[in-house]
C-alpha cells in the first residue's frame, strides 16, 4: 500500500523508533491506546521520551508482543519514567488493559497480538510491507499459519504492524501472507521431489524470486524461515531424513 493511503486507526497513536534496518524497515512501529504503551521498541531515550508526550505526559501500562529487544528492550526504562507502571506479556486470551491478547507464534513462542475493537497489533506477525520471517523453535509454522487464519476470520478494518505502514486491507494482507507460506511450502516440495538436498540448493529453489545480490542479510532471513519450513515438513513426516541441515 502506498504511505500516502495508510489511515492511522482512530483513538491510535504511532510514535516511529529511529531504529531503521533491513528487518525493522523504517523502524519500530511504537503505539498508544488508551494510555497503555505496546511495544515500546529500543532503549533510546529520544523515542521513549517521544512515547511519553505522545501519551499526554501519563500510560496506565505496557504491553509487549515478544521478547526481542528491537520491541522491548525500552519497556523498563519507559516504565520507570512513567511512575513505576506494569510491563505485561499476557498469554493468549488474557486482558491487558482494553487490549486482548491472541498468540501468534511463529516469529517467537511468546509472540502475541493485541485486539482492540476491530485492529490487531500484530508486533512482527505480519509486517506492514514485506512479510515476516519464522524461525525454528519459534512456535511452529503450522501454528504461525493457523494465526493467520483466525485473524483472517475476525471482522478487521485495520492491521498495525511493528514495522512498516499500517495495513488498512486486513483481508487481503492476511490472505497474501496465507498464500506467500503455502507457496513457498509448495516450491519446496517440488524441490524435494526433484530430488535437491543441499540446504542452500533448496534455499535457491524455494526463493527463487529473491535478488540476493541486494542484501545478505534477506538470504539469511529466508534461510532461518527455510529452516522453519523443514522443521514444519519434518513434524508432519513429510520430509526426507537426508536433507541437510
Amino acid at each position: 500500500m502506498d504511505r500516502t493511503d495508510e489511515r492511522v486507526p482512530d483513538g491510535v497513536i504511532r510514535v516511529r523508533a529511529p531504529n531503521p534496518s533491513a528487518f525493522t524497515l523504517d523502524g519500530t512501529n511504537t503505539y498508544i491506546v488508551e494510555s497503555w504503551v505496546i511495544d515500546p521498541g529500543p532503549d533510546d531515550s529520544h523515542h521513549l521520551d517521544a512515547v511519553l508526550e505522545a501519551a499526554g505526559g501519563a500510560i496506565d501500562g505496557i504491553a509487549i508482543t515478544h521478547a526481542h529487544p528491537d520491541h522491548d528492550e525500552g519497556a523498563a526504562a519507559l516504565a520507570e519514567r512513567a511512575g513505576g507502571v506494569s510491563i505485561v506479556r499476557p498469554d493468549d486470551g488474557e486482558q491487558v488493559g482494553p487490549l486482548t491478547a491472541m498468540a501468534t507464534p511463529g516469529h517467537a513462542p511468546d509472540h502475541v497480538a493485541f485486539l482492540y475493537g476491530t485492529v490487531a497489533f500484530t508486533g512482527d506477525a505480519v509486517a506492514g510491507t514485506g512479510s515476516s520471517f519464522i524461525v525454528p523453535g519459534g512456535g511452529g509454522l503450522g501454528r504461525y499459519l493457523d494465526a493467520l487464519k483466525r485473524l483472517r476470520e475476525l471482522d478487521l478494518t485495520a492491521l498495525c504492524p511493528g514495522h512498516g505502514p499500517i495495513v488498512n486491507d486486513p483481508q487481503a494482507k492476511l490472505d497474501e501472507y496465507i498464500e506467500h507460506r503455502l507457496e513457498r511450502e509448495r516450491k519446496l516440495l517440488a524441490a524435494l521431489e526433484m530430488g535437491l538436498r543441499d540446504r542452500d540448493e533448496l534455499l535457491d529453489a524455494a526463493w527463487d524470486d529473491v535478488p540476493w545480490h541486494v542484501s545478505p542479510d534477506l538470504r539469511r532471513a529466508a534461510g532461518v524461515t527455510l529452516d522453519a519450513h523443514l522443521e514444519k515438513l519434518r513434524d508432519e513426516a513429510r520430509l526426507p531424513t537426508d536433507v541437510s541441515s
